[in-house]
C-alpha cells in the first residue's frame, strides 16, 4: 500500500513538473509577423487603398498598432494574432483597391467603346 502511494506521489510530482515546464514555454514575440504586417500595410497604402478601401485600410492600421502595443507589453499571443490579422486586412485592402481600379478602368473602356460606336454610327449615316 505504501509503495502504491509512493508511486502516486511520484506521478503527481512528475505531472506538476511537466505543467510548470509547459508554463515556462512562451509564445515567441512576433517581430517577424509584425514586420510582414507593416510591409503589407505600406504596400496597401501605395496601392491607393486609403482612398479606395478606407474601411479595410483602417482595420489593418488599427490591428497593426494594437499588435505593436501588445508586443511592447510582452503579450506574445495577442501580438501574434493581431499581426496576422493586420497582414490579412492589409492584403484585403490592397486587393480591394486593385478591384476598384479595375472596375473604374472597365467602366472607362465601356464608355470609350460606346463613344466610338456612336461616332461610327454618325459617320456611316448618309448626309441629308
Amino acid at each position: 500500500m505504501l509503495e502504491s502511494s509512493w508511486k502516486l506521489t511520484r506521478g503527481a510530482a512528475a505531472c506538476a513538473i511537466a505543467l510548470a515546464l509547459a508554463a515556462c514555454v512562451t509564445t515567441p514575440m512576433p517581430n517577424e509577423k509584425i514586420a510582414v504586417a507593416k510591409s503589407s500595410v505600406q504596400r496597401a497604402e501605395q496601392s491607393g487603398a486609403p482612398e479606395l478601401a478606407p474601411v479595410e485600410m483602417a482595420a489593418a492600421r488599427d490591428k497593426l498598432t494594437r499588435a505593436e502595443r501588445a508586443a511592447a507589453d510582452r503579450e506574445a499571443l495577442p501580438a501574434n494574432q493581431l499581426a496576422e490579422q493586420a497582414d490579412i486586412d492589409a492584403r484585403l485592402a490592397e486587393a480591394t483597391a486593385q478591384q476598384q481600379r479595375s472596375r473604374k478602368a472597365a467602366m472607362e473602356s465601356d464608355a470609350n467603346m460606346q463613344a466610338l460606336r456612336s461616332e461610327s454610327m454618325r459617320s456611316t449615316q448618309p448626309n441629308q
